[in-house]
């Protein structure tokens, strides 16, 4: 809403891309590498942004961007302007597409942004199959869809996909594209309907899109709108800033907490030395694409409210930090100081839009300063990373030197002081990564320019993402610590589930229990149950915590299928309910682009460490009586174990079977997550030529 009196009623934002790639400079405007988490960031930020008026009514209109595959901005001389993404089909409905469509569906978003790329040959922005027939044909999108800016004059002149000027404004038009970001439809499109390439018709239709838009803005109603005067003084408030601390401190992640070297206590450092490009930074907080902010809190300020004393070394000139001039300087001022902090990492100069990185190291001789002033320290050092992606620092890890790490992101206008109550412990840290952070070895058996998500052991393509990828990392996606424990109970969950579908085609009395069906087939509607978690803190600090549903079949890696963030007081007991969505989170997409349910078992994982075994126990729920389904349900139950914590107990079920399971996430020194996992069995039959139903059996 303020922006220096510049801004409209428009904004597009947010950006949905999958941060398939670490290198990108832009990943860090987007939620993460995981389709599902980008998808309800996405609802909830474009309902923050438009509101839930019943009547139709934004209070400013949100845009999806950039639709779609777009997540590589200029590498290794590629640049988006030129790059056509390969994309197969399972990956575009399995992976890129999926918070668009969430956007669109679940989040009513007011528009859609195509981009700069082309995909599978034809430009995003003059592709009717996406523009008219997934997000308007099949999204059902109530708004309008606008190009990246100049995108038309892209495909134009630099990709050269139409042989004129008039052509490329014709074929935007006719493919369902209703606003440019930029002059050339102006210029071009009257050219355009005199040569016959286009009609008026179709420029009414777009023009319709966008004039709904601005009447649902309140564009056309009487000036005493109700927001029309909001600015500086409705944003910088209080409240306002006390909130953009609060996000700060929610997005820190604890990576490393050795002896419990965190918090520190105020009485027992009394001298601080503070190190590193960033340890004053202000402006490199805020990111890509930030408004004006209130006031700036840097790491420096911020430690300094905690102290009496306080040593400065920046170390290095700046983050790109070519020279090991100032080293000595640094090591000097640790030798002195009974806790030593360092704040590295990157910085706009090194990943933003239109500058992708090449490794993903710490830039210049940051590692080597990191590593002298760790040996310099009387005592073992917290290292404060700020950044946009994933940094390798492998080196880290395994220094004993390097007691405590901390990954802050950009944390905005407020990012100082929220690292300084961290540190300090008046905050206890609860984030998790969205990413997966690769090592170095990873990045250079990669090409940024490869959209496959799926490994491939033929050609020894290691796969992207956690869903995808089985090599080594250096932290894993929905990895962070905490300086308290929690204890995981499982209190319920549902035991049968029928899935009723919607062909009856099947014969009679034939049985799919070995094979998937098709999710389009399938009545979805209110098709989930519930998983209930018991979240007791057992540490001496009050704390969050993020409870994390995976789920996987027949061998295949995880996908994120349910979270929810709660504070636990310390001592106190919190029930979570998480409710699994069979159609979204039990399904898999197949090479042709079909999302389909898997019949067989499926595991649900509770925390970030899994185990792939599977339970010893009766089935409970048992829906189908024909012998071929019994024989092929009890040939699947071996002798096997999955989370030897597990005992019986009634948890509800319709036969009073059920299993409960106790789990500790941060405790000891490692601070391991939960390792607890649930086996879901599917089986299908077909009642007297009636809809297939599916019983969903806790196994």
């Amino acid at each position: 809403m303020y922006n220096g009196g510049q801004a409209g009623l428009t904004f597009w934002s947010p950006n949905v891309n999958i941060f398939r790639d670490p290198r990108w400079g832009r990943g860090q405007e987007t939620p993460g590498e995981d389709p599902w988490l980008t998808s309800q960031y996405a609802v909830s930020y474009v309902r923050g942004l438009q509101g839930n008026d019943t009547k139709n009514k934004l209070k400013v209109a949100a845009c999806c961007k950039h639709f779609t595959a777009y997540d590589l901005d200029s590498w290794n001389r590629v640049k988006r302007y030129y790059f056509n993404a390969v994309v197969t089909e399972q990956d575009l409905e399995e992976t890129y597409n999926v918070p668009f469509k969430t956007c669109v569906i679940e989040g009513k978003v007011a528009s859609v942004m195509c981009s700069y790329n082309q995909v599978n040959g034809k430009p995003t922005c003059a592709d009717p199959s996406l523009l008219g027939g997934t997000i308007r044909g099949q999204w059902h999108l109530n708004g309008y869809i606008v190009s990246d800016c100049d995108s038309i004059d892209v495909y134009y002149r630099r990709q050269h996909y139409t042989p004129t000027p008039e052509d490329a404004a014709a074929l935007a038009l006719k493919a369902g594209l209703d606003l440019d970001c930029g002059p050339f439809l102006a210029i071009h499109t009257q050219g355009a309907i005199n040569a016959g390439k286009l009609r008026e018709n179709d420029v009414n239709h777009a023009l319709g899109n966008l004039l709904t838009v601005q009447m649902r803005l309140g564009m056309f109603d009487s000036p005493e709108a109700k927001y029309k005067d909001l600015g500086p003084k409705d944003v910088c408030t209080k409240a306002h800033q006390q909130l953009a601390l609060e996000a700060a401190h929610q997005g820190i992640v604890l990576l490393q907490n050795n002896q419990n070297l965190l918090p520190l206590s105020t009485k027992g450092h009394h001298t601080v030395t503070l190190i590193g490009p960033n340890s004053n930074a202000t402006q490199t907080m805020i990111g890509n694409y930030a408004g004006i902010p209130c006031a700036y809190i840097s790491p420096l300020q911020g430690i300094s409210s905690y102290v009496n004393k306080i040593i400065h070394a920046m170390g290095c000139g700046d983050v790109r930090c070519n020279d090991t001039q100032k080293f000595e300087e640094a090591e000097q001022a640790a030798r002195k100081a009974d806790a030593t902090i360092l704040v590295m990492g990157l910085s706009l100069d090194i990943e933003r839009e239109g500058l992708d990185r090449v490794d993903v190291l710490l830039p210049g001789h940051q590692q080597e300063l990191i590593s002298r002033v760790a040996d310099a320290s009387k005592k073992p050092v917290i290292l404060v990373l700020m950044s946009g992606g994933p940094v390798d620092i492998s080196f880290a890890k395994y220094n004993p030197k390097i007691g405590a790490i901390l990954w802050v992101g950009y944390p905005g206008q407020s990012g100082g002081l929220a690292i300084a109550d961290v540190i300090y412990g008046k905050f206890n840290p609860g984030g998790k990564l969205t990413m997966t952070w690769y090592p170095q070895e990873y990045i250079g058996n990669v090409s940024m320019t490869n959209m496959n998500m799926h490994a491939d052991p033929k050609t020894k393509y290691p796969g992207r993402t956690y869903r995808f990828y089985y090599g080594p990392t250096v932290y894993s996606f929905g990895y962070g610590l905490s300086y308290t424990c929690f204890k995981h109970t499982i209190a319920h969950i549902t035991t049968n589930i029928s899935i009723p579908l919607i062909s009856s085609k099947a014969p009679k009395n034939s049985t799919l229990s070995s094979k998937a069906i098709r999710v389009s087939r399938t009545r979805c509607e209110s098709l989930s149950f519930e998983v209930q978690v018991d979240v007791e803190n057992q540490g001496k600090m009050d704390g969050h915590e993020t409870i994390m549903i995976f789920a996987s079949r027949n061998g295949s890696k995880k996908h994120l299928a349910a979270f929810e963030k709660v504070h636990v007081s310390k001592g106190g007991k919190k029930r979570v309910t998480l409710n699994i969505d069979v159609c979204k989170h039990l399904s898999f997409v197949d090479r042709f682009g079909i999302r389909r349910i898997s019949m067989g078992e499926h595991l649900l994982h509770i925390g970030e460490n899994l185990k792939h075994a599977i339970m010893n126990s009766k089935s409970a729920g048992l829906v189908d009586s024909s012998r071929r389904t019994r024989e092929a349900l009890r040939e699947r139950r071996r002798e096997h174990a999955c989370c030897k914590r597990w005992s019986p107990g009634s948890m509800g079920g319709s036969r009073g079977y059920g299993w409960r399971t106790t789990s500790r996430t941060g405790c000891g020194p490692r601070q391991r997550g939960a390792d607890c996992c649930l086996q879901l069995r599917l089986a299908v039959f077909v009642d007297d030529g009636w809809p297939v139903i599916a019983g969903l059996i806790v196994g």
